[in-house]
């Protein structure tokens, strides 16, 4: 079988072999990339899984939700298996955003690559974005059948406490720039295109005047975005100095609106889907004080705000009193118990966890590894933790080289039982650049744990 052959056609193929057959039945496994071997075929649910195994295998399978989704052409998987790493998983296809789903998804497709090719010595879950989450959900989830979990730019928030943060930006942006408008917040409607189209463009006229700006700043300082975004043509943009106001704002904006994932477009698109999914909104900020939040916000971010608000002549405590008197937004009960079982973090684990953020992911913000950490140390799990960050804009904007580290990383602490040095030095040495960093989220405004 081609590296490259079409997986429609691979797990086309497989129905016959999958459909009635035992759970952990795999297909067969056939040559590919060089000397290494491929298995592919359906779930029960019908997701498709697939693997390869090097001829010189380490004893390490990697699970991964999107894997199945062209994983096995990626530069990534030829950095890993050319290191001895069996690679593999699924796809989203299915699962969407019913995340209890997916996690349940990453044990039985180990279940399929371990009937075809026997036990695997250490089973690690990792990946990115929901990836990542759900990689996260499966050390949670499935200790008994996962040995670790390496994360990478997930939204370790939680279902419930990202979606909450992303409901006060875009709850303050809408109370404070256009609450005279049909913007939606919540009950996004089905042409999310459009709500997209709308939102980047009354955004846009925002951002060329001096209130809109300030307005926009405090938005994301609420928010608790990145003040450092990607260009509209995804190019990387300079890190602005903590003094630099307009600098700051600037990247807020484009973490906003800008790049190829602007966090904007992700809260219409992935809302509509999750209450599609969930049955209503699950979703709240009623009690919620944004006074509050705004003076918890990372030091230069407030700064930038207070400044920006002088500038354009805005009283800022008068917008504050504003948003304090918002009629709130209330959730559906049974949309967030929905919601809850996919997945709110508790720190109840019992595998090693190695997380990697961008430190200037919009996505993904980088103020939910904070909450993801203490939970874990709140339980008495903080020694199977360990939290790197790399200086980077974009969602999951990682070489292969941080990525192959964080993953060698965590090999090691399966083979000794203890923890590597997992250092920005330690992990640049290893990546081949020197993008990891000594960073301290600030501490995640929307924790949730159930």
């Amino acid at each position: 079988m081609s590296a490259v052959r079409d997986l429609g056609a691979v797990v086309a193929a497989a129905v016959v072999l999958v459909a009635g057959a035992p759970a952990v039945k795999a297909a067969p496994s056939e040559p590919c990339l060089g000397t290494a071997a491929c298995t592919a075929g359906l779930l029960s649910d019908g997701t498709p899984y697939q693997f390869v195994k090097p001829s010189a295998w380490n004893g390490v399978v990697l699970v991964d939700l999107d894997f199945a989704a062209g994983g096995l052409t990626s530069p990534l998987t030829a950095g890993l298996v050319g290191r001895g790493y069996a690679v593999g998983g699924t796809t989203r296809t299915f699962t969407g955003w019913r995340i209890a789903g997916a996690v349940d998804n990453q044990a039985a497709a180990l279940d399929r690559f371990e009937a075809a090719f026997g036990p695997a010595r250490w089973a690690i879950a990792e990946g990115r974005s929901m990836g990542g989450f759900v990689a996260a959900g499966v050390a949670q989830v499935h200790p008994g059948r996962f040995d670790a979990a390496v994360p990478m730019c997930g939204g370790l928030g939680g279902s419930v406490g990202q979606w909450n943060q992303k409901l006060d930006t875009v709850f303050t942006l809408k109370t404070l720039l256009f609450r005279d408008t049909a913007l939606p917040v919540t009950g996004i409607p089905a042409d999310v295109p459009e709500a997209q189209r709308q939102w980047i463009s009354a955004l846009a006229g925002a951002q060329s005047t001096r209130e809109g700006r300030a307005r926009i700043a405090l938005a994301a300082a609420i928010g608790q975005l990145p003040a450092w975004g990607l260009a509209a043509d995804g190019g990387t943009t300079p890190v602005p100095r903590w003094w630099d106001a307009a600098g700051l704002q600037n990247g807020m904006y484009l973490a906003l609106a800008g790049g190829p994932l602007p966090y904007i477009g992700q809260a219409m698109s992935s809302r509509r889907a999750i209450e599609q999914v969930t049955g209503g909104n699950p979703s709240w900020n009623t009690g919620v004080d944004y006074g509050r939040q705004f003076l918890s916000a990372e030091p230069a971010h407030r700064l930038a705000v207070v400044r920006l608000y002088a500038e354009a002549g805005l009283d800022l405590g008068a917008d504050l009193r504003l948003l304090a008197g918002a009629p709130r937004v209330a959730a559906d009960p049974a949309a967030v118990r929905a919601f809850a079982q996919g997945l709110v973090f508790t720190g109840d684990l019992r595998v090693p966890v190695l997380t990697v953020n961008g430190t200037g992911d919009q996505i993904s913000t980088v103020a939910q590894q904070q909450s993801y950490g203490e939970l874990a140390r709140r339980a008495g799990n903080g020694p199977l933790v360990r939290q790197t960050y790399v200086r980077t804009a974009g969602h999951c904007t990682f070489t292969v080289g941080e990525q192959v580290a964080a993953i060698e990383k965590m090999w090691h602490r399966l083979r000794t039982g203890h923890w590597p040095d997992v250092s920005p030095r330690a992990m640049n040495a290893l990546a081949g650049d020197g993008r990891y960093v000594e960073y301290g989220p600030p501490r995640f405004n929307r924790q949730y744990a159930g």
